[in-house]
């Protein structure tokens, strides 16, 4: 049965008390954390409980993709808080992390498919979400990227042959899986993520020949699907120079509502400074948070892992680089009809919470390091 209007959303009642996180299994400083605890520690000392949204029952997984909760902050891929802000309500853009996974084209290892052009006729697989509630993100990241692989190589849709493969996507307030969740690795616990092929829906179609070739991402499942000896890929966007051809539900962005923001800034600046802890330390100790990332996301190994963000900067930022990402993806969806409504990215962004976060640290960075060196406690502060 298809999601629609009708279904009944769930979220706990709101309590200012209680600041919930969601994030997507990719490569952001909230995923290490998630681990290692420390922004927890921050608003506890603030006397708030900070906690995975889906740790209480109330809430179902509708949260994570139309932030329909006023106290959660998401960290995540691109396209549903796009959507959210264009279509559904206010949020403000905190912070981005950039990764280069732009999306490869695979084909069956055996086939005669050595180029783009040999693709020409042939059929391509697109996804399609039946859910009209929420973000049909995959779909978003398959078409994009597939039009990118076809214009590099002077082609269009029009050479070959878009085969959709429709699905009811609308299990996220079913009873069966709205059992607690303390920490959103206790999913991928559960199951062998790495190799089950739900995360990966249209490589058996691939496989089983209802499709000549299929969109997939730059590394992480890459190189899932290429161990396996059965698919290889033709096209990889994330080995080209242009970084714009690079956005793949990318930069991972954080969000939260204008109703968190204007009302309640001293959480949203709690947790930036906590991210930005997080980022530093991940920035110096890369293999670790390899270790820790790769519990969660689709690289082959940690190893793999590692070689997938040791050039990536965990700590979370607004560069002008990562704005003109968002607001690329932003305009693919709008051209192609994935959001209604146009704006403008700039004045999504609230750089003023990451600046807030950096200053106070930086105070209390200076305020440990003189006041540790002096016979009684000050009142030093900078300037």
């Amino acid at each position: 049965m298809n999601a629609d209007v009708e279904t009944k959303l769930s979220t706990v009642p709101l309590d200012w008390n209680e600041v919930y996180y969601t994030n997507c299994p990719m490569v952001s400083a909230n995923n290490i954390d998630q681990e290692l605890g420390w922004c927890k520690t921050d608003f506890k000392k603030i006397g708030v409980d900070y906690s995975y949204f889906r740790s209480r029952r109330e809430n179902d997984f509708y949260p994570h993709y139309i932030h329909n909760l006023d106290n959660l902050i998401r960290f995540g891929g691109l396209y549903p808080p796009i959507e959210v802000h264009a279509d559904i309500r206010r949020t403000r853009l905190l912070g981005a992390t950039w990764v280069y996974e732009g999306g490869c084209m695979m084909v069956r290892a055996g086939d005669p498919i050595y180029r783009m052009q040999d693709l020409k006729g042939k059929k391509v697989g697109l996804s399609k979400s039946l859910n009209t509630i929420k973000n049909d993100w995959w779909r978003i990241n398959e078409h994009m990227g597939i039009e990118s692989m076809l214009r590099i190589n002077d082609m269009t849709m029009d050479d070959v042959e878009i085969v959709e493969f429709p699905y009811p996507d609308d299990w996220y307030n079913k009873p069966e899986m709205l059992a607690p969740m303390i920490n959103p690795t206790d999913l991928w616990a559960t199951r062998d993520h790495k190799r089950d092929l739900a995360f990966r829906p249209l490589e058996m179609a691939l496989l089983e020949g209802k499709v000549d070739a299929i969109y997939t991402l730059s590394k992480v499942f890459q190189h899932l699907q290429e161990a396996t000896g059965k698919i290889k890929a033709i096209e990889d966007l994330s080995r080209y120079p242009d970084w714009t051809l690079q956005v793949a539900n990318t930069p991972a962005v954080i969000t939260c509502t204008d109703v968190m923001a204007e009302e309640h800034p001293e959480l949203v600046v709690t947790y930036m400074k906590a991210m930005i802890k997080v980022g530093r330390w991940a920035n110096e100790h890369k293999r670790a948070a390899a270790v820790i990332l790769d519990r969660q996301t689709f690289y082959r190994d940690a190893e793999d892992t590692y070689q997938g963000i040791k050039h990536v900067d965990m700590v979370p930022n607004l560069s002008p680089q990562n704005m003109v990402c968002v607001n690329i993806g932003k305009d693919f969806m709008l051209s192609h009809g994935y959001i209604k409504n146009d704006f403008d990215v700039h004045d999504w962004a609230a750089p003023e919470f990451l600046e807030q976060a950096a200053k106070e640290l930086i105070e209390e960075k200076w305020q440990k390091a003189t006041t540790e060196k002096l016979p009684e406690p000050t009142s030093l502060r900078l300037g």
